[in-house]
């Protein structure tokens, strides 16, 4: 555990749930954990009872990736810990592949309503229908072309980033084609219970978390995690992009809740500590872009260039492509915030320097 999570409090230690089983984490919350196939290894679920219409059901929280093992889970967990009652709702806080991947066939499979903010269904839509060369999401030619801009020449690297062309659609190959708009502010009645639908951005286009004061419990989703901060990333599909304000911006929407809320995170343990978290975060960044600032004062800097300057550890190849995002991101927040410049040299390449 690292100084930070010291911080935070966890209920349940270092408990997780048993694969296709749940664990009660608050009354009518039930917590379930699925595999990813990547360095960041599992995804939290939730369950939450509810009544829609006068049935008596549950609605599913995020869904996983589309892999017939995580679809056997499932089936146990329906199994398991449904209590002998049917799925009555889908909702999704965003639509990166372990939350949305497989709403498809849990709305099919019971005839459930998939539930998320709007951006976030259209994007999502647009790019499981998407099977080319330019693909959608962090992957294909355009990725590969947009990456070479910031410094990523290496051949290798290159190549594995094209043949990813498919990566969004292979691992969210479809998504229903109706569904029901949350918005910020909105309260979601779920179980006899409002939960307010808290919108972040900077990690997905319209992230959605949800809060109940009745059980003191907000699901953050990815907004706020507690081992690992939030991916934050410029792509390909929107290369002037500037998220990093729009995420520390979005942790305000968190600031009226009390300190004893029992945070709910995609990734890690449940945990106690949600405004010390979100501090971490805010002084996180404020360090890591006066590291960036300080190197792009010594010399001009690439996006490549960066990457040792913010991650000091060996990257794998799904891990290289949101850190280059990552990196490109704390470059655009001091560029324009005025703090750096950038130029395009004579090989194509875009670098930074203090202004």
């Amino acid at each position: 555990m690292n100084p930070n999570e010291q911080k935070l409090q966890y209920p349940w230690a270092d408990f997780q749930p048993e694969a296709g089983h749940a664990h009660v984490v608050a009354d009518g919350v039930k917590w379930i954990r699925m595999p990813l196939p990547f360095a960041l290894d599992h995804i939290n679920l939730w369950l939450l009872r509810d009544n829609i219409d006068g049935r008596d059901g549950w609605t599913i929280v995020d869904c996983g990736i589309s892999r017939d093992e995580v679809k056997t889970l499932w089936e146990d967990v329906f199994k398991n810990e449904l209590e002998g009652l049917p799925v009555l709702r889908v909702l999704v806080t965003h639509m990166h592949p372990d939350h949305i991947g497989l709403a498809y066939w849990l709305c099919e499979r019971w005839n459930a309503r998939l539930w998320m903010t709007m951006t976030d269904f259209m994007v999502a839509s647009l790019w499981s229908s998407r099977r080319s060369q330019t693909g959608g999401g962090p992957g294909g030619q355009s990725a590969v072309e947009h990456f070479a801009r910031h410094g990523l020449t290496d051949p290798d690297a290159q190549e594995q980033i094209r043949q990813r062309a498919n990566y969004f659609p292979n691992l969210v190959p479809a998504v229903p084609a109706h569904y029901t708009r949350i918005m910020h502010g909105d309260q979601v009645r779920i179980g006899g219970r409002d939960w307010r639908v808290i919108v972040g951005y900077g990690h997905a286009p319209e992230h959605a978390s949800l809060y109940s004061p009745d059980v003191n419990v907000v699901i953050s989703g990815d907004m706020v995690l507690p081992r690992i901060s939030t991916n934050v990333s410029v792509f390909d599909y929107e290369p002037d992009a500037n998220p990093l304000p729009l995420y520390l911006r979005s942790l305000d929407g968190y600031d009226g809740l009390p300190d004893d809320t029992l945070v709910l995170p995609s990734h890690g343990r449940p945990f106690k500590g949600l405004h010390e978290r979100i501090a971490q975060q805010h002084e996180h960044h404020r360090d890591r872009l006066a590291e960036v600032l300080e190197a792009c004062a010594a010399a001009p800097q690439s996006t490549t260039d960066i990457l040792p300057v913010l991650f000091k550890r060996k990257l794998d190849l799904h891990q290289l492509t949101f850190a280059m995002g990552e990196a490109l991101a704390h470059l655009h927040a001091l560029y324009f915030d005025g703090k750096l410049t950038r130029a395009t040299g004579a090989d194509g390449i875009v670098r930074f320097s203090a202004a």
